[in-house]
């Protein structure tokens, strides 16, 4: 079994790596290690800030340290929020903010409706400060008026992947598993890690 400690304190994401990597792990995440620092997300991008996370968390433990950078683009917003999804509405902001500031933003664009958007994630694996791989994936989609479903995080009651009638939150946990711009990651880490002698 291999050991990945996530470079998070956001359970939902934990959840997820842990449905999608499956047994053959043994994850943890940085609720396990209260004292650490938090990390700075300065960089100008997803590869950026899942680097800066994973090499500071592998400084300060030993063993694999995988990252995550992830968000959404909406092209009507040029890109945003991007690498500001989680902190769009401000520092601190909740989803349900967060979700509010889109819609108000997206009310103000002329035209009809219609915003096509992507989830974008980057993983980080790093050990002893030094970066040993990293993974990308995206999904397209759009942005719907108004929230629909219950399940997910983030901006998930908001995306509609392409394909699909439903939105993330009315998805099932395991349908948008085998999805999502993070599943795509992750299978390339999966592969990575069946190969390497890493863990």
């Amino acid at each position: 079994m291999k050991r990945l400690l996530l470079a998070t304190r956001n359970g939902h994401k934990t959840q997820e790596f842990r449905a999608m990597l499956g047994a053959d792990f043994a994850i943890e995440d940085l609720s396990a290690y209260p004292g650490n620092a938090e990390i700075v997300e300065d960089g100008a991008s997803f590869a950026q800030n899942a680097r800066l996370k994973s090499i500071a968390v592998s400084r300060q433990i030993p063993g694999l340290v995988l990252a995550d950078d992830s968000g959404l683009e909406v092209d009507s917003l040029g890109g945003a929020p991007g690498i500001f999804s989680a902190r769009f509405a401000g520092a601190g902001a909740s989803d349900a903010q967060n979700r509010q500031k889109l819609l108000e933003q997206l009310a103000k664009c002329e035209g009809a409706w219609r915003h096509p958007a992507r989830f974008r994630c980057v993983l980080s694996i790093a050990s002893a400060g030094e970066e040993v791989a990293s993974f990308a994936g995206a999904i397209e989609g759009e942005i719907v008026r108004a929230e629909r479903g219950q399940s997910g995080f983030g901006y998930d009651p908001l995306f509609r992947p392409e394909g699909l009638e439903q939105t993330f939150a009315e998805l099932s946990a395991a349908e948008k598993n085998r999805i999502s711009h993070r599943a795509i990651a992750v299978a390339q880490l999966r592969t990575f890690l069946a190969q390497s002698l890493l863990g």
